[in-house]
């Protein structure tokens, strides 16, 4: 469930397309190298080769610039791998998250960052986690109709469960990324749902 945006990808739209392909590959570039204070409308212009005029008149600002960023990787076909299983499901997603989380330079930790120095990235980067986590309640989906989970498991509470300790780890406290992580936590989450733990019926009876 990576928050970086697919590399080299463009929407139909011919120059125009192209040229906000540019930039944004210029915006991510230079924020991940460089971080949310050295990232300015200038230096995105110079990098992606498209003309600074053009760059403020489209996208204004370094705010307009990191939203678009997030908002164009909604456009994406990605979807949360089926391997069979809730806890392989799980698991799978967390190892996308851990790599998009610790590759180098990280694009999806660089717009984290950023997204506490711009409400208007806080609100972009807040509409991705609500499509990201869309698709992937797909996994619960399937899980309830192999029998998996209970009728009635909800879905986000769940996910988030599951990957919260990626974030928790590797975002918020910086620990060396480990590798037994992604497993544990979707095991550890998959027990809870089987368990009724994100069920919100009544308990038959009370």
């Amino acid at each position: 469930m990576s928050s970086a945006p697919p590399s080299g990808r463009t929407r139909p739209g011919g120059r125009t397309a192209r040229t906000r392909a540019q930039v944004l590959a210029a915006v991510s570039a230079e924020l991940a190298e460089h971080g949310f204070d050295a990232l300015t409308v200038d230096s995105v212009a110079a990098r992606s080769g498209v003309h600074r005029t053009t760059v403020y008149r489209r996208w204004r600002d370094v705010g307009g610039l990191l939203t678009d960023l997030l908002d164009a990787t909604s456009d994406d076909d990605w979807q949360p791998a089926d391997t069979g299983s809730l806890r392989g499901d799980l698991a799978a997603l967390n190892r996308e998250i851990q790599q998009s989380l610790t590759e180098r330079p990280s694009i999806a930790a660089a717009l984290i960052a950023a997204s506490f120095r711009s409400e208007e990235a806080a609100r972009a980067l807040r509409r991705l986690w609500d499509d990201r986590y869309g698709r992937c309640e797909l996994v619960v989906e399937r899980a309830v109709q192999r029998g998996e989970l209970p009728p009635g498991t909800d879905a986000r509470a769940l996910l988030v469960t599951a990957t919260a300790p990626l974030y928790h780890q590797l975002v918020l406290l910086g620990t060396p990324p480990d590798p037994r992580l992604p497993e544990h936590a979707a095991a550890t989450a998959a027990l809870a749902a089987r368990a009724g733990a994100f069920t919100s019926g009544d308990v038959e009876g009370e």
